[in-house]
């Protein structure tokens, strides 16, 4: 096998690909670059039986051909220093693969192609296709949610849920809610999947911010994204998340309207004095139109306050920091609506003015009884 690219487009495409690839596998061939010629072009793949990377970029190829890569880390790291603009590849009989460019040169041990597990295909029926901005937006929007508990595999991923004229994506952890809705051109009948969140991390890292469209194909097991050149093929996450209507509350005690860049700076400010060996929930006073904030640890204490519009009862209660931070920090309108009640399971509901572009819940952390009262006289 002989081939010659741009060295520039052989990295770029060698690092994305390269982030399929595990870090520990009991199949050597998964921990190399499959790299092979077509018509089209030559085409690199990673691939770790969950989530598989391909594309194909232009390149000269006097003798066709493939090969894996035994190390892709390193490969990746002697294409990035190559000093030409062009890098030529040469692969022998026994798969020892030399890398030019310029006058830099490079040996590496390679592998039968023989021994690459194929990878998962999908085909028929049209593609989902959206705009690629507004899926990257959406999730970064909900990604943050995503259930890190391994014993809970179905809330390791993001719900896709698609209905006529309508995109819904959904995560939880069973601590937290968080959910996004734009209109979309579809008119085909109503459906769901759930992808890994590795998955989704892969389609907004390599998906870029110009216009344009990603593609979507479904299997009975597997999902293939496709945007910017690159295929992204994944697994699909059996089961089904319980539906978020129904344990969301319907009534509320209070409601404020807050500044979401105000709101952000207060709990950032609070989350100076928590940490993983100073923890603490940051304690939420909504009362006379207004957020006061407190923490207490064995470090120290901090408080402040913010102004919000605000109708209903003086509601107390404490709240994980980090939680809260997340859902506004998601949250890109310049004010936002917090919903809330007096019992001390009620969580707090985030959401738009109008509409219901996103909905964020976080739910409360559990203190004794008069922990907050009494710290709330103390304050006053």
């Amino acid at each position: 096998m002989k081939f010659i690219c741009d060295t520039a487009d052989f990295k770029i495409a060698a690092r994305n690909v390269q982030k399929a690839i595990p870090s520990k596998s009991v199949n050597p061939a998964l921990s190399g670059i499959y790299i092979k010629s077509t018509d089209a072009g030559l085409e690199l793949c990673g691939y770790d039986t969950e989530i598989g990377i391909t594309t194909i970029i232009p390149a000269g190829i006097p003798e066709p051909g493939s090969v894996i890569t035994n190390d892709a880390i390193s490969f990746c790291n002697i294409i990035s220093h190559l000093p030409a603009e062009q890098a030529q590849i040469e692969v022998d009989e026994k798969f020892h693969i030399s890398i030019t460019g310029g006058d830099a040169s490079f040996t590496l041990s390679g592998q039968d192609p023989k021994n690459y597990p194929e990878i998962p295909y999908v085909s028929g029926g049209e593609p989902i296709v959206l705009p690629k901005g507004i899926l990257k937006e959406m999730i970064q929007q909900v990604s943050f949610a995503v259930s890190t508990d391994e014993t809970k595999t179905v809330h390791r991923g993001v719900k896709f849920q698609i209905s006529a004229g309508c995109l819904e994506l959904i995560a939880l952890d069973g601590f937290r809610l968080a959910v996004r809705k734009e209109p979309i051109e579809y008119n085909g009948k109503s459906l769901f999947f759930i992808v890994p969140k590795r998955t989704v991390d892969e389609i907004c890292r390599i998906v870029d911010d110009n216009e344009g469209y990603v593609s979507i194909n479904l299997g009975q097991k597997h999902i293939v994204f496709g945007a910017d050149g690159y295929q992204i093929v994944s697994t699909r996450y059996e089961g089904d998340f319980i539906d978020y209507h129904l344990v969301t509350p319907k009534t509320h005690d209070t409601t404020l309207i807050v500044s979401t860049q105000k709101i952000r700076e207060c709990i950032d400010r609070m989350s100076l004095m928590i940490s993983e060996k100073f923890r603490s929930p940051i304690r939420c006073y909504f009362e006379n139109d207004s957020i006061r904030f407190t923490v207490k640890t064995v470090n120290g204490n901090a408080s402040d306050k913010m102004s919000a519009k605000m109708e209903g009862k003086k509601v107390a209660r404490g709240f994980n920091n980090k939680y809260l931070s997340q859902a506004f920090a998601a949250i890109e309108s310049d004010q936002a609506k917090i919903l809330t009640g007096v019992n001390r399971n009620h969580p707090v509901c985030i959401t738009p003015l109008e509409g219901d572009s996103f909905f964020y819940m976080v739910l409360p952390v559990q203190m004794p009884e008069d922990e907050i009262e009494k710290n709330d006289e103390q304050e006053d």
